[in-house]
């Protein structure tokens, strides 16, 4: 295929993904790339699948066939805990921080690889977020949504991932922010990591994106550029809400 020639090599690979909870099929033959350098948006409304996909490519759940690739390497079998030492962080869905811990405190344990975080990985997330470095010693609990977003985001990437995990980020949080959260993606993947983000906001994830799957009953039922689905006014009619 023309369009797939000039795609980046992929980083994550889902090939024939077939995920089970007891005999309710979730996951049907599912495939999907992130390549090194995209931002792909994984999109659907409840009950589509995302969050089955992401437990898939996290090693919370095993599929009862097909392959998960990350890095060239067959990571199917692989634990989470070894996911994440090869290169994956996620910001989960609510932020999930530790509130009685201090912004600075939260950080460190997303570097925890790391011994506690090396000075140039600070110095990185500071740089992206600034307001980070003047609530450091403020406890996380006590931050607004977005603040906490930021936080949370810091401590994913404070392991210096290679592909970054984004579950629902738009969730909880007022459009304002939800703009400026995205920005802050967006920023991110320029840096030079790449994401995959799980969304039900299509428009604003696919504003930023270079691609984009949309689920539905754990189906893709497309894939194509960013662009050509935010054009699509069936899938928008269909999938999206619009």
């Amino acid at each position: 295929m023309t369009e797939n020639d000039d795609r980046p090599q992929p980083l994550l690979s889902l090939e024939g993904i077939n995920t089970y909870y007891g005999l309710i099929h979730i996951l049907q033959d599912l495939n999907l790339e992130v390549g090194e350098g995209e931002l792909v948006c994984l999109l659907g409304g409840n009950a589509s699948g995302k969050s089955t996909t992401l437990k898939t490519i996290l090693g919370i759940v095993e599929p009862r066939s097909g392959t998960v690739t990350f890095g060239g390497q067959d990571v199917t079998k692989s634990s989470t805990s070894a996911r994440i030492a090869r290169g994956m962080a996620i910001v989960p869905e609510n932020r999930r921080l530790f509130g009685p811990m201090t912004v600075l405190e939260n950080l460190q344990m997303g570097a925890y690889l790391h011994k506690g975080g090396r000075k140039e990985d600070f110095e990185r997330v500071y740089s992206l977020f600034p307001l980070l470095h003047e609530r450091r010693s403020q406890l996380a609990g006590t931050l607004s949504g977005g603040e906490q977003q930021m936080v949370a985001m810091g401590r994913a990437l404070m392991s210096q991932p290679k592909l970054l995990l984004m579950d629902e980020p738009s969730m909880g949080l007022a459009p304002i922010l939800v703009e400026r959260s995205f920005d802050i993606i967006s920023q991110v993947h320029e840096a030079g990591v790449s994401i995959l983000v799980v969304e039900q906001n299509a428009n604003i994830s696919l504003s930023i994106a270079d691609r984009g799957y949309v689920l539905s009953t754990g189906r893709v039922v497309l894939a194509d550029s960013a662009d050509a689905l935010l054009g699509n006014e069936e899938l928008r009619k269909a999938y999206l809400g619009r």
